[in-house]
């Protein structure tokens, strides 16, 4: 873009000896100024402006152009040309100045959204003791970079607790409740002993949340979250699925599902069912690898309204390490979509590695 307007008057140039007619095709830089504008700042627009004027007189008074015997220099036609493009130069540094302030507002606004996300999103460890660790999170607005799905690791004296969720809705207020959601994790995740007890009080932070800010719409906004635990010196998984797409377990070339089929209803409408909540328990070998989503990757679609097949899609990248699985599956996504996100994605991988003989006990902090 930022050479376009020397193309622009290159392709000018080559056309006006080759044009036979007594008006020459140099009255199109009267656009010039704002073909300029597209790519460049009001000063650069400005200067294009005069540069516009002058090779439209330098044009018009040779008369070899286009085989005329006189030069036109002065002509009225020509003197509108002149008076057109100056116009149409101040309208484009006008322009160009508003695009430019836009541009630095948007540059700030996502800046201020990176360090959001960097707060509310926090970058997973890649390690912690044996396990290893990466997260992808992919928004569908094309200018957001954070929205309701969330994702979290703890390193606790129980093992490393696992959190994936989908806020119901879009905007600040799935964002805040996704900050709300994550706060509490982070916080009940060393305290509570068990998974039940830690979604439960996760159920009663989102409940007195939703009281707090009263109105019918949020009473009814809720949020699907899957909970794992990856204990000290065992060789399991604990789930406790609150109406979200189950885990994958990558094993020995085949990926499975973790689904019992007893999932609890989601955050927030726990108090509609009023029962406890139920862990699943899953072995977890080492070189097993664990996938938590949420379900913008399933619903993605294709051109022809196919949603995305995850689980063939893992069978083929059962090798690969959590980094490289998340690139792949990010890539594959976007070329599945064509590039057209319908949902936010997230998505957390954990893997412990063959050498690795047991799960480590968590950092000394937890």
């Amino acid at each position: 873009m930022r050479w376009l307007p020397v193309l622009y008057v290159a392709a000018l140039l080559l056309l006006e000896p080759a044009t036979p007619v007594e008006w020459p095709v140099s009255f199109v830089l009267i656009a010039l100024p704002l073909v300029a504008a597209f790519a460049h700042g009001p000063a650069v627009v400005a200067g294009t402006t005069v540069f516009a004027i002058v090779m439209e007189g330098v044009l018009a008074g040779t008369p070899c152009c286009a085989g005329r015997s006189v030069g036109y220099l002065w002509d009225r036609h020509y003197v509108a040309a002149y008076v057109c493009t100056a116009l149409v130069g101040v309208l484009g540094t006008i322009l160009a100045a508003h695009r430019t302030h836009r541009e630095r507002t948007l540059a700030d606004v996502r800046f201020v959204a990176d360090i959001a996300q960097r707060v509310l999103l926090r970058p997973v460890p890649h390690r912690i003791g044996s396990l290893q660790l990466e997260s992808l999170y992919l928004s569908a607005a094309a200018e957001a970079r954070i929205g309701g799905d969330l994702y979290e690791a703890v390193p606790t004296r129980y093992g490393v607790r696992l959190l994936i969720g989908d806020v119901r809705g879009k905007g600040l207020l799935a964002v805040e409740t996704a900050a709300a959601l994550l706060g509490a994790f982070r916080e009940a995740a060393h305290d509570e002993p068990d998974l039940p007890a830690l979604a439960d009080r996760v159920e009663t932070s989102m409940d007195r949340r939703a009281a707090l800010l009263g109105g019918g719409e949020v009473g009814e906004r809720f949020v699907t979250a899957v909970f794992a635990e990856i204990p000290a010196e065992e060789p399991l998984v604990r789930v406790v699925n609150c109406g979200h797409p189950p885990p994958v377990r990558i094993r020995d070339g085949q990926a499975r599902e973790l689904d019992s089929g007893r999932s609890a209803p989601p955050l927030n409408l726990g108090m509609l069912v009023g029962e406890p909540y139920h862990v699943d328990t899953y072995s977890f070998r080492p070189g097993d690898q664990l996938l938590l989503y949420t379900d913008g990757i399933t619903e993605t679609r294709d051109a022809d309204g196919a949603f995305y097949p995850l689980l063939h899609r893992l069978r083929a990248w059962c090798s690969l390490p959590p980094r490289e699985l998340l690139e792949r599956l990010h890539h594959d996504l976007m070329a599945y979509s064509g590039d057209r996100l319908e949902d936010d994605i997230a998505a957390l991988a954990v893997c412990l590695p063959a050498h690795a003989p047991s799960v480590p006990p968590p950092s000394p902090a937890g």
